[in-house]
């Protein structure tokens, strides 16, 4: 791998991070409702995801998931299914509590769990991983660590997108500091989960 490649991969692949998806907006609500800080620790879950996956890319077995369309079909119902469960959470929390009430005041361990299962129910994510990755690895070489490198790098960017999005959900905090205004913020976020959700259920393996 040489720094053409590197510096051709990192552009593209921190616009797939910053990219407006169910885990980002994920990470915007947590950080209105829980803070910056919270919201960035969360986000290990999606990482711990994402992690799985690479290794997977790099072992081939995600191809797996690309071949098959009755797996991909239960993978992508399955994760459907959760962004409507959130949304749902999310359209019902009661806003008249403050920041830290939604979805039953949720410790860390709890909101982390919620960003890995996000991001393991999203087949399109895997794909990403097993057609993106492996046009930036050059097949003479050890591919391996190649793919260590790239992965690590892919991680490392992500992180900086969890920040980026919980910042601006930290900031819109004094935005919606009335009732009716933490209620219209929720059930937009519910409205967008949901919306993923119906993407997800119409995605196409191609």
């Amino acid at each position: 791998m040489n720094m053409m490649t590197l510096l051709l991969f990192v552009p593209a692949c921190f616009a797939l991070n910053m990219a407006p998806g169910p885990n980002n907006l994920m990470s915007m609500s947590n950080a209105k409702h829980y803070g910056v800080r919270t919201a960035c620790l969360a986000g290990i879950g999606r990482l711990m995801a994402f992690v799985i996956m690479i290794v997977l890319a790099a072992s081939g077995l995600a191809t797996v998931l690309h071949a098959s369309e009755q797996l991909f079909f239960i993978v992508k119902v399955v994760g459907a299914c959760y962004l409507f469960w959130l949304a749902f959470q999310l359209w019902i929390a009661d806003a008249s509590k403050g920041d830290m009430a939604p979805m039953k005041n949720m410790k860390l361990f709890g909101l982390a769990r919620q960003e890995f299962l996000l991001a393991a129910g999203n087949p399109k994510a895997i794909l990403i991983f097993t057609a993106f990755l492996p046009q930036f690895v050059e097949p003479a070489g050890n591919v391996a660590w190649q793919f260590f490198v790239l992965g690590a790098l892919f991680l490392i960017l992500e992180w900086v997108a969890i920040a980026a999005y919980a910042c601006f959900g930290a900031f819109l905090r004094h935005w919606f500091s009335r009732p009716a205004m933490r209620q219209l913020f929720n059930r937009c976020c519910a409205g967008l989960l949901a919306s993923a959700g119906v993407g997800l259920l119409v995605a196409r393996r191609e």
